[in-house]
């Protein structure tokens, strides 16, 4: 090649032209360094025809290629998935591009490189930081700045560590091969119907075709022992597989069960790795040394060589969604690679989104399904708490019928859960003198108080302030007063009604790392635990034998506000952790306060009718022509500057094209009006599935000017209304 399209790592720019030095060597896939101005950026080269509207000048104007990185060529592919996932969500194709290339590390020389680690010592003079940070830091090892953000504090502070030798040195090999999962090492015994099942999985993936599956089991049927034999399959092929989990907190529960199954844990791919962890782990998947890879979304663009099986655990989760940067969901870009490159996609879930039961209703997907829960486990009795009948004591959020219970399961030596999706110990704090409300200076949400750590706290910004003794408009001391619960607020409730209950609070803010998480789970198996009160984070992927009462203390939390998908996400929210009471030999029971006992989801989930449940929304959802009858987009338009938002909202809302089949509402300020210090309109673009919608909206976008402080970001398929 005389000369090579290149795609640089800069969302701002489309592909550019290059001359390819003659001593160069370079194909479509090759990663290079090419200059940019006076700066030296990474990229890769491309085919010509997939952007055919690049400018093309004489070669004696083209700038050399700087060189090729030593690491394999993107395989073609992969292209295709970043071009397909550039242009169904309609994202400049650099910024999918930068997803597989997501560890500049990995395209470094360097085999080694210095870490720290804490050597026990205590400092001369401790201060606040400081004894934050060993703390959180603990016996984890990574580069200063990592170190720095494992703790919550500056770089100077680790610095003023190592110099004190609080830190030692650490020089790391990047490159280590990773053990090589053994398929036969520890087969498991399956029942009739999981036998079944992991065969005709297993057989998709010896056929090397592409075959997508919903894996539909009831909570504790034993999905996970089911696609591991898939795994294992794919593994005596000499295939990779990827496995894809929504959060990151069930990373390690999940690697002890894979160990136990095939000998040693899986390559990891997460936000929580450090820089040299990332680096060994993409060279390792770049390669095809790494066979098996578990990780977050992120994982799945990842340049796997000979990618074998994708499965999707807990494949109804909509931390699946990304709602930043690229808005792609994870669960159909998988998919979609899954065709691609002619492999099978198992989608896991015991309670399957409604898109995906579709897919099955229409014949595009295969259903498996596990009804009943592994080794004659029963599923737990689920009881009903009217709160407008059966309120708890003034002052308090459990109701009494949901206490006796609590009371019984501990004087039974078993373990109780009580769950509230909502993280710190108050949603809101006010002056009951004068009234006061403590909100945001960033965002248009109030700020939530965090007794634990003293704070209050920004749960969209991460604005952070110390709480404080007094109102700040009135002055007057010990008049702030926390209204509604958080789980801090529950677990204080729980050490009040039972001080000699052992509690552990179970959610983002406690549980920041797989360390951490592996600490708990040994301390619930040991019985260290008496009362878990928790957040989503517990609702799915944990197996406690010993845990059998699950206490859910307001299930009409998430009803609240216009999301299309409310009530299934309620459903399948509460169903989910419904499914963590008696997972052994002793039977489960679970307790739903409600004040809404009337509501359909809260009659399904009493009821245990699912199929119903299912019935109802889905016609629901079909008179509404909405997803997955229909199709959404939304277009966020946001800027510092609330005028200058308004005004380009308005103009677009203008131009909005009359097109049959398609509907545009809007403009209007978002829900969340201000969000990081930028003010927000949304236009919703509302169509049936006949109508090219990313088309529709390109060429709409593409004919307006906006200045260049305003952002307008397009989001297809979209989650997150707010």
């Amino acid at each position: 090649m005389a000369r090579a399209r290149v795609l640089l790592l800069n969302a701002a720019l489309g592909p550019l032209d290059y001359r390819v030095p003659h001593e160069m060597r370079v194909e479509p896939g090759s990663i290079v360094v090419a200059p940019l101005g006076p700066r030296q950026i990474i990229g890769v080269v491309w085919e010509e025809d997939s952007f055919p509207d690049v400018d093309t000048v004489g070669d004696n104007r083209l700038r050399n290629l700087v060189e090729v990185v030593d690491a394999p060529p993107l395989a073609g592919s992969l292209r295709r998935l970043i071009e397909w996932t550039a242009d169904y969500y309609l994202a400049p194709p650099a910024a999918v591009l930068r997803m597989a290339l997501s560890s500049m590390a990995a395209l470094e020389g360097a085999r080694t490189v210095i870490e720290y680690h804490a050597t026990g010592a205590l400092p001369d003079r401790m201060t606040e930081q400081r004894a934050q940070a060993l703390e959180r830091i603990g016996e984890r090892q990574g580069l200063i700045r990592e170190l720095a953000m494992i703790g919550g504090v500056s770089d100077a502070v680790i610095r003023g560590l190592i110099k004190q030798d609080i830190f030692e040195p650490v020089e790391v090999s990047v490159d280590t091969p990773f053990p090589m999962p053994d398929p036969d090492y520890a087969p498991p015994r399956l029942s009739d119907a999981q036998s079944n099942a992991a065969t005709t999985m297993a057989d998709a993936v010896r056929a090397g075709m592409f075959a997508p599956f919903l894996l539909d089991g009831v909570t504790g049927s034993g999905k996970t022992e089911v696609y591991f034999e898939a795994i294992a399959a794919a593994i005596r092929s000499d295939r990779q597989v990827l496995v894809l989990l929504p959060e990151i907190a069930l990373t390690e529960p999940f690697l002890e069960r894979f160990e136990m199954r095939f000998g040693t844990v899986p390559v990891s791919w997460h936000s929580g790795l450090r820089q040299s962890e990332r680096r060994r782990a993409w060279r390792a998947i770049a390669s095809g040394q790494a066979r098996v890879v578990v990780g977050a979304r992120s994982a799945l663009f990842l340049p796997y060589p000979d990618l074998g099986l994708i499965v999707v655990d807990e494949a109804h989760e909509t931390s699946f969604k990304q709602e930043d940067g690229v808005h792609y969901h994870a669960r159909d870009v998988a998919v979609m690679r899954g065709l691609i490159e002619q492999f099978p996609v198992i989608l896991a879930s015991a309670t399957p989104a409604i898109e995906t039961r579709h897919q099955v209703e229409l014949g595009r997907y295969a259903e498996i399904r596990l009804p009943a829960r592994y080794g004659g486990a029963e599923m737990p009795d689920i009881h009903g708490i009217n709160l407008l009948t059966d309120p708890p004591e003034r002052g308090r959020w459990i109701a009494p019928p949901l206490v006796a219970a609590i009371e019984e399961t501990m004087a039974r030596g078993e373990q109780s859960l009580l769950f509230l999706n909502r993280r710190g110990y108050a949603p809101l704090t006010l002056c009951r003198h004068c009234g006061y409300r403590f909100q945001c200076p960033n965002c248009t949400a109030w700020m939530v108080e965090h007794r634990l750590t003293h704070r209050l706290a920004c749960h969209h910004c991460g604005h952070v302030v110390p709480a404080p003794r007094r109102c700040p408009d009135c002055k007057e001391e010990d008049s702030l007063v926390a209204c509604g619960p958080g789980v801090e607020r529950i677990a204080d409730e729980v050490k009040t009604l039972w001080p000699q209950a052992r509690t552990a609070i179970v959610t983002s803010d406690t549980l920041w790392s797989p360390a951490r998480v592996a600490d708990f789970v040994k301390s619930v198996e040991a019985g260290a635990i008496d009362i878990i009160i928790g957040t989503q984070l517990v609702t799915k992927g944990y197996h406690f034998p010993n845990l059998t009462l699950v206490g859910v203390i307001d299930a009409d939390l998430g009803l609240e506000g216009g999301d299309l998908r409310a009530a299934e996400r309620t459903f399948q929210q509460i169903m989910q952790v419904a499914g963590r009471a008696g997972r052994g030999e002793k039977h489960g029971r679970v307790f739903i306060q409600t004040r809404m006992p009337e509501a359909q989801v809260i009659k399904a989930l009493l009821d245990g009718d699912t199929e119903r449940f299912y019935a109802v929304e889905t016609e629901n959802r079909r008179r509404a022509n909405a997803p997955p009858f229909g199709r959404f987009a939304a277009i966020i338009i946001s800027s510092e500057d609330a005028d200058e938002a308004a005004q380009t909202a308005r103009l677009i809302g203008k131009s909005a094209p009359l097109i049959d089949g398609m509907r545009v509402y809007g403009p209007a300020p978002a829900p969340l009006a201000v969000l990081r210090g930028r003010h927000r309109h949304r236009l919703l673009v509302h169509a049936t599935r006949q109508i090219d919608i990313q088309s529709a909206i390109r060429d709409w976008l593409g004919d307006i000017q906006w200045k260049s402080g305003t952002r307008v970001a397009v989001d297809v398929d979209p989650y997150s209304f707010m």
